[in-house]
C-alpha cells in the first residue's frame, strides 16, 4: 500500500500533464495538478528552510570548521525572510490603498528589491567572474598537445578564443579581401580569425549542441516513462527501488 498509492498518483498526474499538450479536455485537469504541485512545493520550501536551520545550527553549536559561514548564512536567511514577509518599504497597491501590505514585495525601492539589486546580484556576478579564471586554469591544464586529438582541440579553442576578442581582429585584420591565386572564390579575408570562429560555432558547435540536446530529451523521455510506468521507484526511497 505504501508503494501502490504514490505510484498511482504519480502515474495519473504524469499522464494527465502529458495529455494537456494533446487533449484540450485535460487542460483544466493539468491546471489543477499544477496548483497541487505549487501547494506541495510551498511545504517543501518550509521543510527545506527547517533543514537549513537544523544543519547550520548544528555546525555552529559544534564549532565545526567554517561555522562562521553558517552564521552568516543564518543571518542572511532571517533578514531576507523578514523583509520579504513583512514587505518592508513596500507601498500599498493602487487597487487597495487602504491596506499597507497590498503592494508587491519585489517592487522597486523595497527592502527585498534592495537586497537583490545591491547584494545578491553583485555577489552572483562576482562568483561567475571568478569562474572565468578557474575555467582558464582548467583549460590550460587540459589543452596540452599530447596527441593529435588534443592538438586539434587546442587549435580550435585558440581560434574561437581569439576570434571572439579584439585580438583576432588585430592579428588577422590586415589580410586583404582579394582572391587567393589558384583558388575558386576563396579570399585572404576568409582566414580572419573572427570569420573562422563564426564558422566553427555555426557549422560544428551548433549541430553538436543540437545532437546533445536531442539525446538529453530522449533520456528525459525514457526516464519519465520509467517513473510513470512504475519501473523506476527510486523516488520512493532506496528500500522501494525495484
Amino acid at each position: 500500500m505504501k508503494r501502490t498509492i504514490p505510484l498511482f498518483i504519480s502515474a495519473v498526474t504524469g499522464f494527465v500533464l502529458i495529455g494537456t499538450a494533446f487533449i484540450p479536455k485535460f487542460v483544466d485537469w493539468g491546471n489543477d495538478a499544477m496548483a497541487w504541485f505549487n501547494l506541495l512545493a510551498a511545504f517543501a520550501f518550509i521543510l527545506g528552510g527547517g533543514n537549513l536551520l537544523k544543519m547550520q545550527l548544528q555546525k555552529i553549536s559544534a564549532q565545526q570548521p567554517g561555522w562562521g559561514y553558517a552564521a552568516v548564512t543564518l543571518i542572511a536567511f532571517f533578514i531576507t525572510l523578514f523583509v520579504g514577509l513583512a514587505k518592508v518599504g513596500v507601498n500599498p497597491s493602487v487597487k487597495f490603498p487602504e491596506f499597507a501590505w497590498s503592494g508587491e514585495f519585489q517592487e522597486e525601492g523595497s527592502a527585498f528589491w534592495w537586497l537583490f539589486e545591491y547584494i545578491f546580484y553583485p555577489l552572483s556576478a562576482t562568483m561567475f567572474a571568478l569562474l572565468a579564471f578557474y575555467i582558464s586554469s582548467a583549460a590550460f591544464r587540459a589543452f596540452r598537445a599530447k596527441n593529435t586529438e588534443a592538438t586539434i582541440l587546442l587549435s580550435i579553442a585558440v581560434i574561437v578564443l581569439l576570434g571572439r576578442t579584439y585580438a583576432g581582429v588585430w592579428l588577422t585584420g590586415w589580410l586583404p579581401n582579394e582572391p587567393i591565386i589558384g583558388s575558386s572564390g576563396i579570399t585572404y579575408s576568409d582566414f580572419h580569425l573572427p570569420h573562422l570562429s563564426q564558422i566553427i560555432m555555426d557549422d560544428f558547435t551548433t549541430p553538436g549542441m543540437r545532437a546533445i540536446t536531442i539525446g538529453i530529451a530522449l533520456g528525459v523521455a525514457s526516464t519519465s516513462l520509467k517513473v510513470l510506468l512504475g519501473v523506476d521507484r527510486s523516488y520512493l526511497g532506496s528500500d522501494q527501488e525495484a
